[in-house]
């Protein structure tokens, strides 16, 4: 496990730094870099105009992009949208679908759960259209469970908006039997994989959800980009929530229309160059495998709550977590006076309420730190961490903590 495989492979972690912090951003592997380099270097043209011969290179790797997305989550190209990022894919569900079909009285279930992305853009279109916000009650671990997501269906469920992997507690929610219930309710499901799609394998078929959305820098991507899918028959009619260039098909004085679906929702110019580092991250963990990637991630993280544990002093709130997250307090030491010594240290955590206000009142705590593994963390990198735990430990408690 010291000698990672992967390691050589991310230029980033050259200056000694022991990252843990990929649930907020993922490394970039050299080939992904030399994607968008390419494109900066050689290409820098605008897509879907230009007959040139740049311009139509530029094009068709970007929809060459949108193939390699497709089938990486097992739907169809005409059924993936490009986005910012999770947060405006999110939005753009809540605002083009919720607009257009939720009405007063109707009820949309969340829970405690969601980062804000997840949680805020329901909020206020509930807000706004009257209707109810329901939560899944949490079992004693924070889990959603079938059982509780059963009470909270009703007739009137018209939206269920949840979390694949929760970003503080890393727990995997069954997403595949919560979409066959809501949709014996007429309900469509939302789903926020941000936290997912790095860590296992995710099918928009199999699971039969209607919207879901993620990132492209959290799976090794660039920042920048992100992706919306959305059943074609969901989608193909919805308004958009943009509108400007290359999203149009024909402009009049009076009325105008649209193109079809996906391209009726990418107004303006696109982060071209951010479209193609995601193909490359997309093949990145395809070469090395969703499972090997998930078998690595569970060796290292499980190693890593067996040493946490030993260590007095430390609260650890998710050691059951399934995807590589560890969140976690030295008890009576604020998060954020903690995180600084960490830094200090050179090991990158992150500290706060990440995102996820509401998953951290239901722990009844202000905030945490947060480790998260990925492929290119190793047993060292834990060993150093545990290192750091312990020092950091004595060192608020001689100032009195």
């Amino acid at each position: 496990m010291k000698n990672n495989p992967w390691r050589r492979d991310f230029p980033q972690l050259s200056c000694g730094l022991v990252y843990l912090d990929t649930a907020a951003t993922s490394l970039k592997p050299k080939t992904v870099i030399a994607a968008v380099d390419h494109y900066y270097n050689e290409l820098s043209a605008n897509i879907h105009r230009g007959m040139y011969p740049t311009a139509v290179e530029t094009t068709e790797l970007y929809e060459s992009a949108r193939e390699t997305v497709a089938k990486f989550i097992n739907a169809k190209p005409e059924e993936i949208i490009y986005t910012r990022g999770t947060t405006t894919g999110l939005n753009m569900v809540a605002h083009m679908y919720g607009q257009a079909n939720i009405k007063e009285g109707d009820e949309i279930i969340v829970s405690e759960l969601e980062h804000h992305s997840s949680f805020l853009p329901w909020q206020q279109l509930a807000k706004n259209k009257k209707a109810d916000i329901r939560f899944v009650e949490l079992d004693k671990e924070g889990r959603i469970t079938i059982e509780a997501f059963q009470k909270t269906l009703s007739s009137r469920t018209k939206v269920v908006a949840l979390t694949y992997v929760s970003n503080v507690m890393g727990y995997i929610t069954p997403i595949k039997e919560i979409v066959s219930l809501a949709h014996q309710y007429g309900a469509v499901v939302v789903v926020d994989a941000a936290q997912a799609v790095q860590h296992i394998k995710v099918d928009v078929s199999d699971l039969d959800c209607d919207f879901l959305a993620f990132s492209g820098h959290k799976m090794l991507g660039p920042t920048g980009i992100g992706i919306l899918y959305g059943k074609y028959d969901l989608i193909k009619n919805l308004e958009p929530m943009e509108f400007g260039g290359d999203m149009n098909d024909d402009v009049n004085k009076d009325i105008s229309t649209w193109k079809q679906a996906p391209y009726r929702f990418e107004a303006g110019t696109m982060p071209i160059a951010s479209v193609l580092g995601l193909a490359k991250a997309v093949e990145y963990i395809e070469n090395i495998g969703i499972d090997t990637i998930h078998d690595h991630v569970t060796k290292v993280h499980r190693y890593a709550i067996a040493q946490l544990s030993q260590i007095p002093g430390i609260t650890i709130y998710n050691k059951s977590a399934e995807t590589g997250i560890i969140s976690f307090n030295i008890d009576d030491v604020p998060s954020h006076d903690a995180i600084t010594f960490f830094a200090e240290k050179q090991v990158a955590l992150r500290a706060g309420q990440h995102c996820a206000k509401l998953v951290c009142d239901w722990l009844g705590i202000h905030a945490c730190m947060r480790a998260s593994i990925y492929i290119y963390n190793n047993y060292k990198d834990v060993d150093q961490l545990v290192q750091v735990v312990k020092e950091a430990g004595e060192y608020f408690k001689k100032l009195g903590f």
